[in-house]
């Protein structure tokens, strides 16, 4: 994870004519039929030179390290070859991007760019003459789009936690000072790739989500997509997409074929080799000018794409949301997680897929095909373990505690506990929010409790107002019940720890993100309740 990316978390934690039917304006677009598009499945990865034995080392290794994948996609020479889910994640569930929307928000640049309604030599300012300040600096009045694109605008800092608590992040971005010459200094900025998917708004009347739904996401059979939005319904471009790891995969893949799909050609193959290529060096650290050799966020970054070692490139977001494309290898791996160690897990891929990926096909191995199957089809994060019902679950069962005045706004907790689950369920002037929780198990849901699920980049607009979960429970001892909610759409978790004491309850939550940093605190207040 780069410098700059691992401060802000730390900060939020503590608190043109073209070549198919597809070219054209909105009226021109070939109609496409979604969900038709599912990628190729080998009937082995040795079919396509891939070592069984090698991915199966791989997973082995994810099982004893620290990274929490939720899931896995390995395509070699255009058919998966490997593919699984850790449960309680699925396939058919939406992840958050985080960072890896900026990828998308760079292909609708580029769509844009084709279609010409604007070049990357603009100027940003020429799109918002309304909100500039009153004095425009010699540097603002020089930053253009490619700017963007590369990271490379001249603030000192990310403009993302300035922008994100303000009404007009547009304007509020354009007032903030820059430092250095535009196009000079790289610095990781998801304020930036805000103002890319304001100027595509700007320049075809409409947001990222829908302008790429016919050019890109039709096409791919990409549907049931969303992407958060500002306060002003501008997709927040630098993070907030949500799509399916095969979604993933599948746009890794088009990358790999150079904008081809089926025969047509959706992003011009131009703007892929210019999208995907060296463009500006990340600062390299003074004391350890070796690091670059072992650094896949020191390899140089293109358009929204970062290079990576052995000639690759990836996509990628915050806690180990991937799209890498490996040309060498004719592979795409695409990746859902959650981790505070980026490098490691590319580490991992480095160190037992590469090798594993051996040339066009190899003999077929049954028993390691096989195995490898039955241990994709076993990946699992356990549930909290089952034990022994405690004497306060029926002494609490049915009753109402009154909770404490707090920020939450939560007025009342109530408890129902049964042989095999038990119901929270938390009570404002808006309504109730039951939490069904596993004994020994995960139980799914929905959940709309405000303050879920936890969110790396908080807006003031909640666009995403309920979370699928997965929940499970157990007693720590008599008197203290523990949850693990896991928002099965997220990367994230939480940790919630309910004590008893008499006729009071206390309730604390704990979130994943801050879990990461052990002198963090959660936002949310510890809620304390009297029996009525």
């Amino acid at each position: 994870m780069s410098s700059n990316r691992r401060e802000f978390i730390k900060q939020l934690g503590a608190g043109a004519a073209g070549v198919s039917l597809l070219w054209g304006f909105p009226d021109s677009l070939t109609a496409y039929p979604v969900n038709t598009q599912k990628l190729t499945r080998s009937t082995s990865p040795e079919a396509q030179g891939v070592n069984s034995a090698g991915i199966i080392n791989f997973l082995d290794a994810v099982a004893n390290s620290k990274h929490e994948f939720h899931s896995i996609m390995i395509l070699r020479h255009g058919q998966v070859v490997a593919e699984g889910w850790w449960n309680p994640y699925r396939p058919d569930l939406k992840h958050t991007m985080y960072s890896m929307s900026k990828s998308f928000t760079s292909t609708a640049i580029g769509l844009a760019v084709h279609e010409g309604k604007l070049t990357v030599e603009d100027k940003v300012v020429s799109f918002f003459p309304d909100k500039v300040p009153q004095q425009v600096s010699d540097n603002l009045a020089a930053l253009r789009v490619k700017d963007l694109l590369t990271m490379s605008v001249g603030h000192e800092k990310d403009s993302t936690p300035e922008i994100r608590t303000e009404d007009d992040w547009v304007q509020k971005f354009l007032s903030l000072p820059i430092t250095y010459q535009p196009g000079t200094r790289f610095l990781y900025n998801s304020g930036a790739t805000y103002m890319l998917s304001a100027i595509v708004q700007k320049v075809t009347g409409q947001r990222v989500l829908d302008y790429l739904k016919p050019r890109l996401f039709d096409p791919l059979g990409i549907e049931g997509m969303d992407w958060e939005r500002d306060p002003k319904g501008i997709d927040t471009g630098g993070w907030g997409l949500r799509v399916r790891t095969e979604d993933l995969a599948k746009f890794g893949q088009l990358y790999l074929q150079k904008g081809q799909w089926n025969g047509k050609q959706l992003i011009p193959a131009a703007w892929v080799e210019e999208a995907t290529t060296f463009k500006i060096q990340q600062p390299v650290p003074a004391d350890n000018p070796g690091a670059k050799e072992k650094s896949d966020w020191l390899q140089g970054y293109c358009y929204q794409f970062w290079r990576c070692r052995h000639n690759a490139y990836r996509g990628d977001g915050a806690f180990g949301q991937y799209t890498i494309v490996m040309p060498d290898q004719d592979a795409v791996i695409a990746i859902t997680s959650q981790t505070s160690n980026m490098q490691g897990q590319l580490d991992l891929i480095y160190e037992h897929l590469l090798p594993a990926m051996q040339g066009k096909s190899l003999p077929a191995n049954a028993q390691s095909a096989t195995a490898l199957k039955t241990k994709l089809a076993a990946l699992s994060l356990p549930p909290l373990p089952a034990q022994k019902t405690s004497p306060m679950a029926a002494k609490v069962s049915g009753k109402i505690f009154k909770v404490e005045d707090n920020t939450l706004n939560i007025q009342t907790v109530s408890f129902n506990f049964g042989k095999n689950s038990g119901t929270l369920t938390f009570k404002d002037a808006s309504g109730t929010y039951p939490i069904t929780v596993g004994l020994g198990k995960w139980k799914e849901g929905v959940t709309s409790l405000p303050g879920t699920p936890p969110n790396l980049v908080v807006t003031k607009v909640r666009n995403i107002t309920s979370a699928s979960l997965a929940a499970s429970g157990t007693w720590k001892d008599d008197s203290t019940f523990e949850m693990l909610w896991r928002y099965i759409e997220s990367p994230h978790h939480d940790r919630v720890t309910c004590r008893f004491d008499g006729d009071k309850v206390s309730l604390q939550f704990r979130n994943s993100i801050v879990a990461m940093n052990p002198s963090a605190k959660d936002s949310r207040p510890e809620l304390r309740g009297q029996l009525v």
